[in-house]
């Protein structure tokens, strides 16, 4: 089972709005997840690097890209392991492929171990048209 699994990307005109959404898996092959600790979203354009653009800690302290502040917001709810990225007014030039990333500690019962993932969603196209 993937550990993270996004969802809520599309095509939206500009100024319009999007929510994306990342679901970490309850348990993986590296067993239940124990904590998660920082989790952020990435993205990344046709030839382009892949850039960070905004993260949130277990404390729920945000920071975001120049180029996204004021218009995105990104949010977590750990009841549900799960972590948002509101986008607003969103503009041509934020088109990419949008990522969710977390630092997962998982718990295996069967070896008493602890295995320490940084994680990554599979990706989630947004296209904003002009």
């Amino acid at each position: 089972q993937e550990p993270l699994v996004e969802s809520g990307g599309g095509v939206v005109h500009t100024g319009g709005s999007l929510r994306l959404s990342c679901v970490a898996s309850g348990r993986t092959s590296s067993g239940r997840i124990s904590r998660i600790d920082n989790m952020a979203w990435y993205r990344q354009s046709p030839g382009k690097q892949r850039d960070l653009v905004a993260t949130v800690t277990s404390g729920a302290t945000t920071n975001y890209a120049d180029s996204v502040k004021g218009r995105f917001f990104i949010s977590r709810d750990d009841a549900k392991n799960t972590v948002y990225l509101q986008m607003n007014n969103l503009k041509p030039e934020d088109t990419a492929v949008y990522y969710c990333n977390a630092d997962i500690l998982y718990y295996n019962d069967h070896n008493d171990a602890f295995t320490d993932l940084k994680a990554w969603g599979q990706g989630n196209l947004v296209t904003v048209s002009s």
